[in-house]
């Protein structure tokens, strides 16, 4: 198996690096004005983009639930469930309100309120964190002396 990765490796390097010698080779006045250059050049390094940020969000998510199996489950859940409790507190205390944005476009009141959400629960998780390092810190300070 290390050796088939190993040589898919290789190969997506190469195909990567040809890609790219072929864009920085091409002329850039001319790449920015002609589309049907853009496509030629430019999409085959996307699209091995896209293989490659697909294959790590499957090893990814593979490797997590691997993991939840195999770890302790019901720590996992009562972590999981917690996030998702913190997400609906702040979903039902947040606000939204119809706001103008930049390019002209208006963002709807329920669209603000997700991004109010956001805010919120970054906020949360922000204090949690700070809560939980302190209070390691102090149980360190206590039991060290």
């Amino acid at each position: 198996m290390d050796k088939v990765l190993k040589i898919f490796k290789i190969v997506i390097g190469v195909l990567g690096g040809v890609l790219l010698i072929r864009i920085l080779n091409a002329d850039s006045d001319l790449l920015e004005e002609d589309v049907a250059m853009q496509q030629s050049l430019v999409s085959p390094l996307m699209y091995v983009a896209y293989v490659i940020l697909g294959l790590c969000l499957v090893a990814v998510i593979g490797f997590v639930v691997r993991g939840l199996f195999q770890g302790n489950v019901k720590k996992t859940l009562i972590t999981v469930g917690s996030f998702v409790a913190i997400v609906i507190i702040s979903f039902l205390f947040s606000e939204g309100q119809e706001t103008a944005m930049r390019d002209g476009e208006v963002l709807s009141e329920y669209g603000s309120r997700w991004v109010s959400t956001g805010l919120t629960t970054f906020y949360i998780l922000i204090v949690l964190s700070i809560v939980a390092i302190l209070g390691s810190s102090v149980r360190k300070l206590i039991t060290s002396s």
